[in-house]
């Protein structure tokens, strides 16, 4: 399969290096990738290298042999996490390492196989990879997602091109979208990542008590812990004040809803791709906090398994506001993949919420969090509600309520 240029390649592995995880000299690296993306891995590792890493360590994943067990392997061995691999996870962080995750998966790796399964064998490696996860979520470390393309995955976006037409039309959209088709890639996210900067400041000192959402579908009412804190940009500073992005691309300011305040109906309005199965044209009503009812047009069974995860996965854990004006989202391209579908549209997610979206909450043990109305839950699940026909308005302490967002852009002048 033929791939994009080696200046292109290496322009991207770069980035993905300085501005994602912020590789540091003498630093450990760990990626997570597959074979199919070998190649690029690979050319990553070399720049690591070169960038003064200590060590590069390589997770591979294979999708062939991910669906072949699903198909074979009984529930209890799909639900079996071998401690060594925990062990493995937990040793990096606990070293420091920085964490790359290179994504480039089918959305459709699963369809067909019983949903309990894939829920039960997803919420067993949530509860194993709890230690690992608290390193991630409360930005100890360092970690990044990023995502090149593979066939089926390009296809399911380009339906009806060829192979190589469609993985060559998805590398373009990616280039252009992470802003690895300019000069400076580099200097180009120091740039995007100020303007997100200036817009999470801002909604910082308003602290609104409440966000109202109205769109087609759509009629929420969602209340934000007091002491609420929005990232965007760089979401954070690792151990060593080291910054870093989680997500490439990043479009998004967000913050932590309040776990017990959240009412009304939300309708979706992108496809979720979860556990390798797709959830559309689904709504959720809410109650006091709580998914008491929902409705789903595709994936009806998943949506289910995932909200009865656990007590947590039917509270939100996340509300992110995110442009219409978004290049994701203009263009006119459903990724089915919730790292890029989640920057074209504002988003909520189902789950657990980052601690640090609160003042001290990386401080709070889960008790603490529930008191200042933080979720837990084993699932961090976006998915994307936000179109050219949502409003919000943000409720100020005093009652006083002012429009943040109308027809899906910013109604708020940033100072």
């Amino acid at each position: 399969m033929k791939m994009p240029s080696m200046d292109k390649l290496e322009k991207y592995a770069e980035l993905a290096l300085r501005t994602g995880v912020n590789l540091q000299n003498d630093q450990l690296l760990m990626i997570n990738s597959t074979i199919e993306g070998a190649e690029f891995t690979r050319i990553v590792a070399r720049k690591a290298f070169e960038m003064g890493a200590k060590d590069v360590h390589i997770n591979w994943g294979d999708d062939e042999l991910t669906r072949m067990a699903y198909e074979h392997a009984d529930q209890e061995t799909l639900s079996h996490v071998p401690e060594w691999q925990q062990q493995k996870y937990t040793y990096f962080a606990e070293q420091g390492a920085a964490i790359l995750s290179i994504r480039s998966t089918d959305p459709d790796l699963l369809k067909g196989i019983d949903a309990g399964k894939v829920a039960s064998a997803a919420k067993a490696r949530s509860e194993a990879m709890s230690t690992f996860r608290n390193y991630t979520m409360n930005d100890r470390i360092q970690w990044s997602i990023i995502s090149i393309p593979i066939a089926k995955w390009a296809q399911k976006i380009f339906p009806g091109e060829e192979e190589d037409t469609a993985v060559e039309k998805l590398w373009e959209q990616i280039f252009s979208i992470v802003r690895v088709d300019q000069d400076d890639p580099v200097e180009a996210w120091k740039k995007h990542n100020d303007t997100l900067i200036t817009a999470r400041e801002y909604l910082n000192k308003k602290q609104y008590r409440k966000l109202i959402y109205k769109a087609p579908g759509t009629d929420l009412e969602v209340a934000l812990p007091k002491g609420h804190v929005w990232k965007g940009g760089p979401a954070g500073t690792a151990e060593g004040n080291i910054s870093f992005n989680p997500n490439m691309p990043t479009e998004e300011v967000f913050t932590a809803p309040h776990k017990y305040g959240v009412d009304g109906k939300v309708t979706s309005t992108k496809p979720l791709n979860y556990g390798g199965n797709v959830i559309n044209n689904f709504t959720l009503t809410f109650k006091e906090g709580k998914v008491v009812d929902f409705t789903a047009e595709e994936g009806s069974e998943t949506l289910q398994h995932l909200l009865d995860t656990d007590e947590g996965s039917r509270h939100l854990g996340e509300l992110a506001l995110v442009p219409h004006e978004s290049p994701i989202s203009q263009s006119g391209l459903i990724f089915y993949n919730t790292l890029y579908d989640e920057n074209a549209s504002c988003h909520l997610a189902l789950g657990k919420a980052y601690p640090n979206n609160v003042q001290g909450g990386s401080d709070m043990n889960e008790e603490e969090l529930d008191q200042n109305g933080v979720n837990h839950s084993l699932t961090h699940v976006d998915f994307m509600m936000g179109s050219g026909e949502l409003d919000i308005d943000g409720v100020l302490e005093d009652g006083t309520t002012e429009a943040v967002m109308r027809k899906g852009s910013w109604a708020i002048t940033f100072e």
